[in-house]
């Protein structure tokens, strides 16, 4: 046995039986005694990277980024294979959660991601070009699955217009774990993961407001996202983007647009004929009038997007009972 070579060796028993006992205390939610255990178990075996990957694992658990982002580092100096291992992609987080940008490229690198040369000021890598991904908001409270743009592997900036329940608005980044928890397929036949959030990055300036519309057609919605995403802001018709799913649906792979128009959604536990969050069918019809629509601009744009919306089409369109409900 090497202590900081190559060479491994099977785990004490004492290890095994402190570290089993640790996820099982991880899993009830007691932080504090798993990570008496894992300490203990990494003062047994100070040699393997286990031992240190354990640790940082559990301090992301617990958002304590210092912790995570040191243990992350004494796992990666002991490791025997050279790219690849999660122990980085952990690292990666930390760092990511720390800003501390060159921390952050060294371990994207080191898992074996492309990482461009491009960077902010502040050092942040940019153009890593990782495409769009679904984000699973509050997964431990009351879990909404939202759309989002990938802007490294840890973050996702929300281009869905959140429930109000999720406290989370639109253009809010996201940090999030690095294992897929479902899937959301197109009919194009593409596949999207869906992260778990593990915290809010940056928040968003931009509150989120609940309204009724009267839209004849569907054109007339979606005349309504276009102006809305036209003056840099967005708008989202819930009544049809909105469906109700249990965990086991959620986190499995699922299309993105079944349920819509007729076609009934086994999947969906929804209230056919409710709009908005009680779900997305409508009992049969193919459009149902009214709307309930989230929208995400300033307080001083919202109403003015409105009115314009209907003056374009005043025999079509109309508003009412406006909130702002986050």
């Amino acid at each position: 046995m090497r202590i900081f070579g190559k060479g491994r060796h099977r785990p004490s028993a004492s290890w095994r039986q402190a570290t089993d006992r640790a996820f099982t205390l991880i899993g009830d939610g007691r932080y504090e005694d798993a990570g008496a255990l894992l300490t203990r178990a990494a003062d047994l075996e100070p040699w393997l990277s286990e031992s240190w990957f354990n640790l940082a694992l559990l301090h992301k658990f617990r958002h304590d980024w210092e912790q995570a982002r040191a243990a992350g580092l004494r796992a990666v100096a002991l490791l025997d294979r050279e790219t690849g291992a999660p122990d980085w992609w952990n690292v990666g987080i930390a760092a990511t959660a720390l800003q501390d940008w060159p921390l952050a490229r060294r371990a994207w690198q080191a898992y074996g991601l492309r990482v461009p040369g491009g960077a902010t000021a502040s050092g942040e890598p940019v153009g890593m070009e990782l495409g769009s991904a679904a984000v699973r908001l509050s997964p431990e409270g009351e879990a909404e699955v939202v759309w989002g743009r990938r802007l490294d592997p840890a973050r996702i900036e929300v281009l869905s217009i959140p429930l109000p329940s999720s406290g989370r608005r639109w253009g809010e980044v996201v940090l999030h774990d690095g294992v897929p928890h479902g899937e959301r397929t197109t009919a194009a036949g593409h596949a999207y993961p869906v992260f778990d959030e593990i915290e809010l990055w940056a928040p968003s300036p931009v509150p989120t407001w609940v309204v009724l519309l009267e839209a004849a057609t569907e054109d007339d919605r979606d005349a309504l996202e276009r102006l809305a995403a036209d003056a840099g802001f967005a708008a989202e018709d819930w009544s049809s983007s909105v469906r109700l799913l249990c965990r086991m649906c959620s986190e499995s792979r699922m299309p993105s647009d079944e349920g819509d128009g007729e076609h009934l959604d086994p999947h969906d536990h929804s209230e056919p004929g409710h709009p908005g969050p009680l779900g997305h069918r409508t009992d049969g019809q193919l459009w149902v009038p009214e709307r309930e629509c989230g929208l995400a601009a300033p307080a001083s744009l919202v109403r003015g997007l409105l009115d314009g919306w209907v003056a374009d089409s005043p025999d079509s369109r109309d508003w009412r009972d406006l909130e702002e409900v986050c």
